[in-house]
């Protein structure tokens, strides 16, 4: 793709999509590579193949079909990283069933938006994670649930949701078993699989995935078999992924970077699902790629720049590695260098996209020189379009900032009973526009300046933070650094650099000053500098810039405690 002058991309490609639902997949894979490793939850000692997978996903979507789910109810699932998790996934798709991702950090609000806004006929549920207590949580939601029959629930805040999980073998009241539901199928279920297994259509919804809620309610988004099996599958042969890779995923599976871009990646090339512990550790990441002898792993910057600095990574023999996905944030040069030198990830890949984009838009391949694994989010996904816009819709040239608009097969068809939130996100041509801006080259290489919402006007200058991050990390010294705006009576916004420094390492503010003078102009020099241990972050590994410019702004008193 060369001589581009509109910044308009397209992903011709000689590979066809994929015609064929999830679990039409799972079964063709097991069927090529019974034998084959495909899932091995570390911290559980599960270890399955694909024959095993295959027969324990038909065994639960069995025994969900004998509680009465009927295809097209919505399962939720409120868990860490397990191997009840994957087994969940293909099972739903199985038996048409739309799962539910629900994000383990959430609390008791969160959980009742979320079940309430798609309506979950069934929750499944581990019984706790980190300082969250998932069984009294649902007590409290639910107080009907101690009395209930198991199956029969009726819940006066939640009365759409009859069947509550529990993950595990021993029986709570009003729950099942995730065991006993496991083995709860009969024939006549099995049968109602086989059936469906013609019936369901690859354009049928099967999974919803939350949005993060930084401006008014986390949205319901919906995607298809053909949305996230072919997004997953393509990614997996720019990877050049086989059946003989081994992928170590460390990311959370309720988002899209952990069930689509790994578990299902893996899954439609028959490779393995290495699941290093419930949430991200960065040692026991590092003792699954040593164990399990990875050949890819994947992960946000934050979690790479982890597992770096680990007091004993020099021990781990990683040598296995060449491959794997970061994502989420961009990734500084430094970073990429350390991650190449020292992981042996040499063909590493960087990946861009957005949830309602099943996720991936760009990305950079194996071979892409060095500079354009780091300054860009590389080319087009294959059967995908791309366009940058103006204010007013209007195509940009080339290298010229605008508006990141996406259109495929992976767009989603809407949100969840939200016709009103699905119109203004996704206009008549069905573009939808990801409130990121960027640039396209002549080349078709894709940079991302930065997000609409995070961008600075300082006096009338607009300033995008990441540009200002990218140099400030080439400090030695420095280990993160996150740039937000905050409030100014002179010129609106002024620039706090909030900077995270390498262990053992001091800096002073007037060295950072005096390494931005002259390299970048003055008014993106940070007014102000601040020190941090740490970020505010998702589960994910994303910072919340919205809590940090609040935090910073009432830190620096610009803003009284009690400000929204």
């Amino acid at each position: 793709m060369t001589g581009l002058t509109q910044s308009y991309v397209h992903g011709v490609s000689a590979t066809p999509l994929l015609g064929e639902t999830i679990g039409a997949c799972l079964e063709r894979v097991a069927s090529r590579w019974p034998d084959n490793d495909a899932v091995v939850i570390c911290d559980q000692g599960v270890r399955l193949s694909y024959a095993d997978l295959d027969r324990k996903a038909n065994a639960l979507a069995a025994g969900l079909l004998s509680l009465g789910l009927e295809p097209g109810e919505r399962v939720g699932i409120w868990s860490p990283n397990n191997a009840e998790w994957v087994i969940t996934q293909f099972a739903t798709a199985k038996a048409g069933l739309i799962l539910v991702n629900i994000n383990p950090a959430y609390r008791l609000g969160e959980l009742e938006y979320a079940l309430t806004n798609v309506g979950c006929a069934a929750l499944i549920t581990a019984d706790s994670f980190k300082t969250s207590n998932y069984i009294e949580m649902l007590h409290e939601l639910l107080p009907e649930l101690k009395h209930a029959q198991p199956g029969a629930l009726k819940a006066r805040r939640l009365p759409e949701l009859r069947i509550v999980i529990r993950l595990g073998e021993g029986g709570a009241p009003g729950m099942f078993s995730f065991s006993d539901v496991a083995d709860g199928g009969g024939d006549a279920e099995q049968q109602r699989l086989d059936q469906l297994l013609g019936e369901l259509q690859f354009d049928d919804a099967i999974n919803i995935q939350f949005t993060s809620g930084t401006t008014g309610a986390p949205k319901a988004t919906t995607l298809t078999h053909h949305n996230i099996l072919n997004n997953a599958h393509f990614s997996a042969e720019i990877m050049r992924f086989s059946e003989h890779d081994r992928l170590c995923i460390p990311v959370p599976m309720y988002h899209c970077f952990g069930m689509v871009l790994g578990s299902l990646l893996c899954a439609t090339h028959g490779a393995a699902m290495i699941y290093p512990s419930a949430g991200f550790d960065a040692q026991k990441t590092l003792e699954a790629i040593q164990d399990e002898r990875c050949t890819a792993v994947h992960g946000v910057p934050t979690m790479f720049i982890a597992e770096l600095e680990e007091p004993d990574f020099d021990r781990f023999d990683l040598s296995s590695l060449r491959t794997g996905i970061i994502a989420g944030a961009p990734c500084p040069v430094d970073l990429m260098h350390r991650m190449i030198d020292r992981m042996h990830l040499s063909e590493i890949t960087i990946g861009y996209g957005m949830t309602e984009t099943g996720p991936l838009s760009f990305q950079t391949l194996p071979d892409d020189p060095l500079e354009m694994r780091v300054e860009t989010v590389g080319k087009i996904m294959p059967h995908t379009e791309v366009k940058i816009v103006d204010v007013n819709g209007r195509v940009v040239p080339i290298d010229t900032p605008g508006e990141l608009l996406t259109r495929g097969y992976c767009v989603m068809p809407g949100y969840w009973g939200d016709p009103e939130r699905t119109e203004k996100a996704i206009d008549d041509a069905h573009w939808i526009a990801s409130g990121d801006i960027a640039t396209i080259d002549a080349e078709g290489y894709c940079r991302i300046v930065g997000r609409l919402k995070d961008m600075v006007i300082r006096g009338g200058e607009n300033i995008f933070p990441r540009e200002i991050e990218d140099f400030l990390f080439e400090h030695p010294k420095i280990a993160d650094v996150q740039i937000v705006g905050v409030p100014d009576e002179r010129y609106g916004e002024e620039l706090c650099a909030c900077i995270q420094l390498h262990e053992g390492k001091g800096l002073g503010e007037g060295e950072i000053r005096e390494f931005c003078k002259g390299k970048i102009a003055h008014f993106k020099i940070p007014r102000y500098i601040e020190f941090v241990d740490s970020f505010p972050m998702t589960v994910t590994g994303k910072v919340q810039k919205f809590i940090l410019r609040k935090t910073m702004a009432q830190k620096l008193g610009l803003m009284p405690p009690d400000a929204a």
